[in-house]
């Protein structure tokens, strides 16, 4: 529930019509804190009531009208101005006139359709938010009250393992394999590294999960890594023919990651590999979504997450535009 004032005439609150039982989640916000906010998934409806509530019974409220929006925004922290709607929804609560005593006005946005997971991240932000909107004369007041989206999927049809060699002429030489290259974010990453040729002293060798967003397109794009886990697989020095196993746990929401190999020498010099994967949300049912375009995008995790992949088509408008 999120209140809000009209200077010191009345109060509007927005209440979900299954907001006691509706499932949480957390998520991040923009200073890196995590808050609370309702759960929800691609096709479900959105639903509730506007309340306006006179503060002086029989004042009367002047408006242009009264409405409620649902809208679904990618928000890029340098350009602010510039807002991506990928999803816009209105519904008319009232027509201009006035209210002389607090009112209730019922809404529902059936089965919306909402092809992409929310997500915070270093540049960019995408956000499904409720807006109620009290029009005015002169200025409009309006209240905004997010919601978190995850976007559920099936098992990957083809889910090839990953297998490479890496290594520096005459002194080192490994292979490293992996058993799949995408995996659901409670899954367990199992591999094993082979050491064929060893001619360095490592001392130590870890894997990092790192995960990649991507904003804009050709000359103007950027890249943000951030390692978000760090797993040590060996310490002291290998020796022809060793191999060591792998299993990781994993517990984090992707936009792209990254399985880095890392080996480190006792003179502190640093040799790794990258191997990009796929981590995935599985839902026992999967809803489906209002449109072809959008059961694609909810459920097409091919090197790339829902996000990036709205994201990218943002970026890509833009450019059109300009």
């Amino acid at each position: 529930m999120s209140f809000f004032s009209f200077g010191q005439s009345a109060e509007i609150d927005v209440v979900l019509n299954d907001a006691e039982t509706r499932k949480k989640a957390e998520h991040k916000t923009e200073d890196g804190k995590k808050d609370k906010y309702y759960l929800f998934y691609d096709g479900e409806t959105v639903g509730g009531k506007v309340n306006v509530t006179l503060k002086t019974p029989g004042k009367r409220l002047e408006h242009q009208g009264i409405k409620i929006e649902f809208v679904g925004q990618i928000e890029l922290y340098y350009d602010r101005g510039n807002h991506h709607e990928f999803v816009s929804l209105v519904k008319d609560l009232a027509r201009p006139g006035e209210i002389t005593q607090s009112q209730t006005f019922d809404f529902e946005f059936t089965h919306v359709e909402k092809p992409y997971e929310s997500y915070t991240g270093q540049n960019v932000k995408l956000r499904y938010f409720l807006r109620a909107t009290v029009i005015r004369r002169l200025n409009d007041i309006s209240k905004e009250m997010d919601i978190v989206v995850h976007t559920l999927s099936t098992y990957p049809e083809l889910n090839s393992s990953i297998k490479m060699e890496v290594g520096i002429e005459d002194c080192l030489h490994i292979e490293f394999e992996y058993n799949k290259s995408k995996y659901h974010l409670k899954d367990v990453i199992v591999g094993k590294i082979y050491f064929l040729l060893v001619r360095i002293k490592i001392k130590h060798m870890e894997i990092d999960i790192i995960k990649r967003e991507t904003t804009g397109t050709g000359p103007s794009v950027y890249h943000e890594n951030d390692t978000i886990a760090k797993y040590e697989i060996m310490d002291g020095a290998p020796v022809r023919g060793e191999s060591i196993p792998i299993r990781l746990f994993l517990a984090e929401i992707s936009v792209r990651y990254y399985l880095n190999l890392v080996l480190i020498d006792e003179e502190e010099r640093r040799y790794f590999k990258q191997q990009e994967i796929t981590l995935w949300r599985k839902g026992d049912v999967v809803r489906k979504s209002m449109s072809h375009q959008a059961a694609i995008a909810s459920q097409r995790f091919e090197g790339s997450a829902a996000s990036e992949s709205a994201l990218e088509q943002a970026a890509k408008e833009e450019s059109a535009s300009g």
